[in-house]
């Protein structure tokens, strides 16, 4: 399965419109299936084209993650969770997002590999009960 990024904003506008399909205690996955996009609106199909390819994009705000090496980091775990993800997600539009901040305290180090373990396992706690 292609698998690409979202790119621009009205990509992640169109995704934010609808409610989030799952939660963990830190992020949120929002999701328009390529069944739904046919009947959406001309301009939000051409938004995700190809069609038949699974869209993902990272939503990770300053506001939860204040230093950019931080920010990168967790961007970086929610592309290779999606690429590596059994079976592949399915075609049509995924995007993350990170709704509250990993305790400062737990993880000092902006990047440390203990912050990987923990983002990593969660993105597959997220995408398990989202049945992608």
């Amino acid at each position: 399965m292609l698998l690409k990024h979202l790119r621009v904003r009205p990509q992640f506008q169109a995704l934010l419109a609808g409610r989030a399909i799952a939660h963990t205690s830190h992020f949120a996955l929002h999701r328009l299936s390529a069944a739904r996009l046919p009947g959406e609106s001309e301009e939000v199909q051409t938004l995700f084209l190809p069609s038949d390819a699974a869209w993902v994009g990272a939503m990770v705000p300053k506001r939860w993650a204040r230093r950019a090496v931080t920010r990168n980091t967790i961007r970086r775990q929610i592309y290779a969770v999606a690429e590596e993800l059994a079976p592949p997600l399915t075609a049509g539009a995924h995007l993350v997002r990170l709704r509250s901040a990993f305790a400062p305290a737990q993880f000092p180090s902006a990047t440390s590999e203990a912050l990987k373990k923990a983002v990593r396992a969660e993105l597959n706690a997220l995408f398990a009960r989202a049945g992608v």
